[in-house]
Formats: C-alpha cells, structure tokens, sequence
C-alpha cells in the first residue's frame, strides 16, 4: 500500500480488483471519514486533494476546526522493566521521559526533532 499526502493528511493507495480501480480513505481521523477514488494515481491524487478541499470548505462553512490526522497524543503499555530503563535514560541525558521517548521516536522514524 502507497500514501498520498496533501495539507498535513496522509491517505491511502489500493486496490479494488472488483471494482477495477483506486481507492483511498484517510488516515488517523478517528470522527471523519474521507474517502476518495480514482482510474489513474493522478486521478487519485486529484480526488484526494479534492476531498481534502472539500472537508476543510466544510468545516469553515460550519465554524467548526477541521479535525487533524493524528493528535500527537498516544499512550503505550511497557513493562515496569522497560519504563525503569526509560526514565534512568531519560535522567541521565537530562530530559523528561516524554522528552527522551520523542527524540528516540523521532529518530527512529528519520524525522528532525
């Protein structure tokens, strides 16, 4: 599976063989759904930074703030092992946990911090 990006939002590229074309949701917006389709990856693309358009007009014309992809807030179940280990770390570079777990995170995933 491929994705599209467009104005902060991530979608999806697949596959129907049924259908016999592209197809695309949106991901991480956990109120909203934003669907999108396509013959073409251009015309993909097209409908997909069409239905993002569509959702962001929306929103405006309602007063309300467009939801994003992903709040930057998750929790992660560790072991009391792992989360000793962690804050030890943490301590020693002179961060917080969630300082020290946001830079390795980033790392890990080749984003600047």
């Amino acid at each position: 599976m491929g994705f599209l990006k467009y104005k902060g939002y991530t979608g999806s590229v697949e596959y129907s063989e049924e259908d016999n074309c592209l197809f695309g949701k949106v991901q991480g917006m956990s109120k909203h759904t934003i669907t999108y389709e396509g013959q073409t990856l251009d015309e993909l693309r097209q409908d997909f930074e069409g239905a993002v358009e569509d959702y962001l007009a929306s929103c405006a014309e309602r007063g309300v703030e467009p939801c994003k992809p992903y709040s930057g807030t998750f929790n992660v179940r560790v072991s009391p092992e792992i989360h000793s280990a962690i804050a030890a770390m943490a301590q020693q570079a002179g961060v917080t946990i969630n300082a020290f777990v946001r830079q390795v995170l980033a790392k890990e995933a080749k984003l600047a911090y």
